[in-house]
């Protein structure tokens, strides 16, 4: 596997969308853009809400992406503008002064901008170089597909190039993925690392500490079909993301203590498994015996943890996530230390591809979403309404994929049942609703596993 992202000469005539996105920088702004950079998209196909956890993943890239021409300036300043007319232009100073994101206003420049800040720290560069881009996105924004992540690979990879710095593809990823937080969002890493790190025609098991990526050879006889239920969740638009970083969180340090480990140094339900050397098991064992099912207040963790409410402000909870009184750690533990159980189910079944591979696959997804739904709490009645949709209209597994609380859905139809699978969800779920069949054409589609980040050069 190469290291770096590939530099690829591409000739445009065979790349409607990238002549299309030539034409429209040259009408923009008067001259031809020096390069393009693509990142793409993900499907998370099961190991939701665990990454930040600690626990590994199993995604794979989609042919949607984000796509950006770029003409480097020395002009001092940064223009941002957009494919589409709801994304507004936007310019920024890169001299020596702090490039500024705005926590409580996620709009689509300071996800680019999330990148090219965590550029420039990373390689310690003072000055950047200026950049005229115009920026085009298929991915569907708050599906769940990582359209935000993507669009920060993107702009962190476009700020490479573009200051002529050389970084691997994990250091890539691992760059963004922190720097996405200038925004707010505490995530894990998935969609940076797969973004950076996939390769066509196959499923990646993404590890951390250290990130590796690992091929998965999906079994032949099923496909992944995606449906949006046209909720949209803008992640660090809302809390609902962050409350359950805080819970599991707060649920590490909690089992940890009551097993007399160092907990104020642990962050992650993993690290709470690595020392105690148990398996997934026991730790949903630890679970059972150790966290009660009804919500915990404030007051009560404090005693148990013997720490203040100042500090339990402080040290426990995110800027987003201050008004928040009462936390399930119990129901948040279980879904983790179970998902992160079914994904390297998944990862064994598609190793040995047994006879019966497609139905075992199937069933660990529909687990997964029974988990998403009724223990993280991180559905809403549309994407019930759509899983429970597939699975009749001939899905062996259907579940959420993404943050959750809307976005997509991924299901695994079997390659014969397709057409009449797609008829059916087409006909019980989007057509009876004019927004929804509106949106049908980009919210309903088989997805391959596509390739990674690349740089695109004139030939």
């Amino acid at each position: 596997m190469e290291t770096h992202p590939p530099r690829l000469k591409t000739n445009f005539a065979d790349n409607d969308r990238l002549l299309k996105l030539k034409n429209a920088f040259e009408t923009k702004y008067g001259q031809s853009p020096n390069f393009y950079a693509h990142a793409p998209g993900r499907v998370n196909l099961i190991g939701e809400h665990i990454d930040y956890c600690g626990y590994c993943v199993l995604p794979m890239a989609i042919e949607q992406s984000i796509l950006a021409a770029v003409l480097v300036k020395d002009s001092g300043t940064i223009e941002l503008a957009n494919t589409n007319p709801h994304y507004k232009d936007f310019t920024v100073s890169v001299g020596a002064g702090e490039i500024e994101i705005d926590k409580d206003n996620p709009q689509w420049h300071y996800y680019f901008l999330c990148g090219v800040k965590g550029i420039q720290e990373h390689v310690s560069m003072s000055n950047l170089v200026g950049m005229q881009c115009v920026v085009d996105g298929t991915i569907p924004a708050s599906s769940g597909l990582s359209s935000s992540s993507a669009l920060v690979c993107c702009a962190g990879l476009v700020t490479m190039e573009a200051n002529k710095k050389s970084l691997s593809k994990v250091a890539l990823a691992e760059i963004c993925a922190k720097c996405e937080r200038y925004i707010g969002t505490e995530g894990g890493g998935m969609d940076q690392s797969i973004s950076f790190l996939a390769e066509k025609g196959t499923a990646k098991l993404i590890e951390f500490n250290p990130l590796r990526a690992t091929d998965v050879k999906l079994p032949g006889g099923a496909v992944f079909v995606i449906s949006n239920c046209c909720v949209e969740m803008n992640k660090a638009a809302s809390s609902h993301f962050n409350i359950r970083v805080v819970e599991c969180r707060i649920a590490t340090k909690m089992l940890a203590k009551v097993r007399g480990l160092e907990w104020k140094r642990l962050l992650k339900l993993a690290q709470v498994q690595t020392e105690l050397g148990a398996s997934l098991e026991d730790m949903l064992v630890l679970v059972e015996e150790v966290l009660h099912p009804e919500a915990y207040s404030r007051e009560e963790i404090c005693k148990s943890l013997g720490i203040t409410p100042e500090q339990f402000s402080t040290d426990l909870l995110s800027s987003n996530t201050q008004h928040v009184t009462h936390f399930k750690l119990h129901q948040r533990a279980r879904h983790v230390y179970g998902e992160a159980s079914r994904v390297l189910r998944f990862k064994s079944v598609c190793d040995s591809q047994p006879a019966d591979s497609v139905q075992l696959l199937g069933a660990l997804m529909n687990q997964s979403h029974a988990s998403c739904r009724d223990l993280y709490e991180c559905s809403c009645p549309e994407l019930d309404q759509l899983v429970d949709i597939c699975l009749k209209a001939g899905a062996v597994g259907s579940r959420l994929t993404g943050a959750g609380w809307g976005g997509c859905a991924v299901s695994m139809v079997p390659s014969d049942k397709v057409e009449s699978f797609i008829q059916t969800v087409r006909e019980a779920y989007y057509t009876p609703d004019s927004r929804r069949a509106a949106m049908e054409k980009k919210s309903l589609f088989v997805s391959k596993p596509g390739g990674g980040a690349t740089v695109f050069i004139h030939e």
